[in-house]
């Protein structure tokens, strides 16, 4: 993998590794793979799109890696994949919502785990409106690039579902990418009419944080929600008290869940990992693993890269422990569509029905 071991969203790529670390360990320990051992090669991109081409050249190259999983990020993802691509190196299990990794053309090579960003703002947007909050109190603050994009025209269109808007007629406020500079969005928020009563976040934790904090300065106090990328752990841990309240959608269920999966991704991160708190991110990445786990076990004879990729798409519809079948086929490169609402409180991350989703 390529992803963010240092930097600003450090957090959700060590994460993503311990996760996927501790799926492999399981694999190598147990008597699956037919002896064969999964080695991890992390490289660090600081979550920036020219880091990223110079790691994929390195790994698909120099290393001659069999897949790249996990990557962190869709600025990133979008520099990877041509070289995925061109190597035919499988792209699997990218953090990431993104549509660039889902609309008709994309390579062969690129297989997802998860829901896409536009899944979730459209279950925060249903929810809203059911709530009684009116499409145009609805607002946006997104990162300002192809991530921050996704999450807004998906949201956009799920307010479309329900009322024709003009793009210029929802609140917008942006960021750009590493930085904290949130003052800008904000104003362009508050300077908005009507008031927005909530706001969708699409970002990274440190410059969501920072406009939680400044907003409820400003006596700013809409109900504010996050899609899985932001982190609610990481929320929680910036803001203290100040997250409370505050909705986030998850691509994975609740990491003390006990499905049977989510016990079995506990187990394993004690036995990689016996230090590393619980969360949302590295169980995503257990999965992420998981998935490469059994789609190689079924290769026999050589592996190849190609041999990775056909195996992904032979899986069909399999059960993992998540109460759910997750499926992937040649036609179908996105195993799960389904979005888990957390509420962050006082003592962390609580699921919630939307139904119990409010605003203040």
């Amino acid at each position: 993998m390529s992803t963010a071991l240092t930097g600003p969203s450090a957090e959700l790529g060590i994460a993503m590794r311990h996760g996927v670390l501790a799926a492999f360990r399981e694999a190598n320990e147990g008597e699956l793979l037919r002896g064969r051992k999964l080695e991890l090669i992390a490289l660090d991109d600081g979550y920036e799109p020219a880091r990223t081409a110079p790691n994929m050249h390195r790994l698909t190259q120099e290393m001659q890696v069999l897949a790249v999983v996990g990557n962190v990020g869709t600025p990133t993802a979008i520099t990877a994949i041509p070289i995925a691509e061109k190597t035919g190196t499988p792209f699997f299990g990218a953090f990431t919502g993104a549509s660039a990794l889902r609309k008709a053309g994309t390579p062969d090579v690129v297989i997802n785990y998860r829901a896409s960003y536009a899944e979730e703002t459209a279950a925060m947007v249903d929810a809203l409106i059911a709530k009684g909050i009116r499409p145009e109190e609805i607002a946006f603050f997104t990162q300002n690039d192809s991530y921050g994009d996704d999450g807004f025209f998906g949201g956009l269109a799920a307010i479309r579902n329900h009322q024709a808007v003009k793009i210029s007629s929802v609140a917008h406020g942006r960021y750009r990418r590493n930085t904290s500079h949130v003052e800008d969005g904000l104003a362009d928020l508050l300077l908005h009419q009507p008031l927005p009563k909530a706001v969708i976040m699409v970002g990274t934790y440190g410059p969501c944080s920072k406009l939680v904090r400044l907003a409820r300065e400003n006596n700013f106090h809409p109900q504010f929600l996050a899609v899985s990328f932001v982190g609610s752990q990481a929320l929680k841990r910036s803001l203290g008290e100040q997250a409370n309240g505050i909705i986030a959608t998850q691509v994975v269920p609740h990491f003390n869940s006990e499905l049977l999966l989510v016990r079995q991704y506990r187990a394993a991160m004690r036995a990689h990992s016996p230090d590393v708190p619980f969360s949302f991110v590295s169980l995503e990445g257990y999965i992420v693993g998981r998935i490469m786990v059994q789609a190689i076990d079924s290769i026999e004879g050589d592996i190849t890269r190609s041999r990775i990729t056909e195996a992904l798409e032979a899986l069909g519809s399999f059960d993992l422990g998540l109460d759910t079948p997750l499926t992937l086929g040649p036609d179908d490169h996105q195993a799960s569509g389904r979005v888990w609402p957390v509420m962050i409180g006082a003592d962390g991350c609580h699921p919630v029905s939307w139904e119990g989703v409010d605003h203040e």
